[in-house]
């Protein structure tokens, strides 16, 4: 028998798929047989400690010869899984026996045969006794001539003989696929909310003269109370290290700084040092050490800044200049990406000392491994090369598993998806300019089907670089809308600093916000602009509730879209069964949202319920989990979306009826 496609896989060999800690993982097979002989599918799971276990496939729905289990894997490490096709022989004498006997056809040949395969299913010494007493004695009722065709039937058809073979098959021809592996990494791998912000602009006063006087991690540390109560888990700090002077760039990007403007954090380095020194605006070694633990107190991990790039004033361009190139009239080349040029940056050449590069990046993450610092957001990964991540990640992760690396990769697919599978935990993504419902539904499907075996989108609703059409016209509806959009399609999210203030306007003629926080200290007021009502804060509060409260939106690949009759109105089920839920209950919600954040739409939803367990034509109670509104639903439901009071519906799924 065949047993072709498996998954979970990776589109690559030389890589292993992945999953994360008590992630619900869809494996799957095609397999099948000649002739019209039935036949049934495993798959053999060995935990990392050595535990095995064997899980049954079931069909899968309009796809002919396709096979699916579900599992969730909690223990982390390397799994061995193994998949598993066999002669289902009970299964196809269940089938010409419940057919002929009830025709009168063969009776005594369906019903001898049946008593040979019940009684060599008695004989297997490692079934339960009373299972094998119940399969001698059924076996000698279907040889018994007082035993009338009702009767013969009714064992056919028995429960408990369905039950019995359905937790051990009675198997032949058993055909056995490849040893593949299957990485599970921690939780945080692929469940977060992250907040980014700049702790410099945290605490930055104002003086008389009008100079500014940056924050520090003290006074950032002040801040840490505000993002852990909107339920945040991952802080994300932009480079923390000293700031270059040459070729410094001032407010909004422009080529000459003032001698207050505080420059670029990605222009990494100066002379009070590089990649390992804190800059002394912020503080020392020491504070920082003491500010992530004042985060973990908070329950925040602290994500860190990896730029592999440096400053003119980098110590790297004096000691070592053969790690940059060097243009023919002398001078280094710095970064570009056109149209934006960063001439405060050198981009990393590692062709001429690829050894000497990978020993001192190396050393980097693991000084700040030792500081505390569990995950690293990569700067522009798709700049550097693929074997360079491949071996860093690898070197870095079989000392510490635990270590999280996060792509800042906005590139083509190819690019992005090698990262992924060369070692990368998560991703940025295109969801950023994915705005229509036609856009959504197809990243969304893909992210949650296509390449979930091996890359983890983290949606970012906006970054320091990037202030979308979307979010500069959409209003404050805009930013609800993706807000709701992130924080339930996938388990992992961010949000950047200033989006909770609908901060909107940007730098004309480019995608991102003016007065940019790049390039300046930024002077906010959180408690205030919440007691005025201008913050979406308390919004953001209530999604990581619900996000924590239901542990369907904290998986990956159970998103499944679902149908309106409007092409403004975006429609997905996430559903995580009963048998894999902790809490022990089947856990649905259905997410409903008007993506046109300038109008009111009145349609129609149409859901599949058998993808969320609820038979077809059985209606079924919803909640909102934020209004808390309460109603009946079916297959077709009537739904008005006002994206100036209320853009989506965020439903849970309470009981069916």
């Amino acid at each position: 028998m065949p047993l072709a496609s498996p998954r979970p896989v990776a589109p690559d060999v030389r890589y292993t798929p992945t999953a994360f800690a008590g992630e619900a993982v869809p494996f799957s097979v095609t397999a099948f047989r000649e002739g019209h002989d039935l036949i049934g599918v495993h798959v053999r799971l060995l935990s990392p400690s050595g535990d095995e276990s064997l899980h049954a496939l079931a069909p899968v729905d309009g796809v002919p010869d396709r096979w699916s289990a579900l599992v969730a894997l909690r223990e982390e490490g390397t799994w061995r899984f193994r998949f598993e096709a066999f002669g289902d022989d009970i299964a196809t004498w269940h089938h010409a026996a419940s057919v002929k006997i009830a025709a009168g056809v063969d009776i005594e040949l369906m019903r001898e045969s049946g008593a040979l395969l019940l009684l060599r299913g008695a004989a297997e010494k490692d079934r339960p006794t009373a299972e094998r007493a119940l399969l001698r004695a059924q076996a000698e009722r279907l040889r018994d001539s007082t035993v009338d065709t009702v009767a013969a039937l009714a064992i056919v058809d028995d429960p408990a003989l369905a039950a019995a073979f359905s937790r051990r098959p009675l198997t032949s021809l058993v055909t056995l696929g490849d040893d593949l592996a299957l990485l599970v990494e921690r939780e945080r791998a692929g469940v977060g909310a992250w907040y980014e912000f700049f702790p410099r602009s945290e605490g930055a006063r104002r003086q008389r003269n009008g100079a500014v006087k940056s924050g520090t991690f003290r006074t950032a540390t002040k801040r840490l109370p505000g993002v852990a109560g909107m339920g945040f888990d991952v802080l994300y700090l932009p480079p923390i290290h000293p700031i270059g002077v040459r070729n410094r760039k001032g407010p909004n990007n422009t080529l000459t700084a003032g001698p207050g403007d505080p420059g670029s954090p990605w222009a990494v380095g100066g002379t009070e040092g590089g990649h390992d020194a804190v800059h002394p605006d912020l503080g020392t070694l020491a504070d920082f050490r003491a500010f992530v633990r004042a985060a973990r107190a908070e329950g925040l991990e602290v994500a860190l800044d990896l730029a592999l790039q440096a400053s003119p004033d980098h110590p790297w361009v004096t000691a070592h200049p053969e790690w940059f190139t060097t243009l023919p009239d002398g001078t280094i080349a710095y970064a570009e990406n056109p149209p934006k040029k960063y001439q405060d940056i050198y981009p990393l050449n590692f062709d001429n000392d690829p050894e000497g590069i990978r020993t001192e990046v190396l050393r980097i993450v693991r000084h700040w491994i030792a500081q505390g610092v569990r995950i690293f957001r990569v700067d522009n990964p798709h700049t550097k090369p693929l074997q360079f991540w491949e071996w860093l990640i690898a070197e870095v992760t079989r000392t510490d598993p635990d270590v999280v690396f996060l792509a800042e990769a906005f590139t083509r697919p190819a690019p992005m998806r090698a990262l992924a599978m060369g070692g990368f935990q998560q991703s940025y993504s295109y969801f950023t300019w994915r705005n229509t419902k036609a856009e959504l539904e197809e990243f969304l499907q893909t992210a949650a089907d296509e390449t979930s075996d091996f890359l983890r989108p983290n949606l970012f609703v906006n970054t320091p670089d990037i202030l979308t059409e979307y979010l500069q016209f959409g209003g404050r509806a805009a930013y609800a809308v993706r807000a709701v959009i992130a924080a339930t399609a996938a388990p992992s999210y961010g949000v950047y600093a200033g989006f909770e203030l609908f901060e909107n306007v940007a730098r004309p003629g480019a995608e991102e916000n003016i007065d940019n926080e790049k390039y300046e200290y930024k002077f906010r007021d959180w408690d205030a602009a919440e007691a005025r009502g201008d913050s979406l804060a308390p919004f953001l509060r209530r999604l990581n509730e619900i996000r924590r409260a239901h542990p369907a939106l904290r998986q990956l690949r159970n998103l499944q879209v679902q149908w309106s009759d409007d092409d403004a109105v975006l429609v997905y089920v996430k559903h995580l069964p009963a048998a894999l839920n902790p809490a022990g209950v089947d856990d649905t919600v259905i997410v409903v949202v008007n993506v046109d954040p300038h109008s009111v739409r009145e349609t129609t939803v149409h859901l599949d319920s058998r993808t969320f367990g609820v038979p077809a034509g059985t209606p079924f109670e919803v909640e909102d989990l934020v209004t808390g509104a309460v109603w009946t639903w079916g297959e077709h439901n009537y739904v008005r979306l006002d994206a100036f009071t209320q853009p989506s519906h965020i439903l849970h799924v309470r009981s069916s009826r």
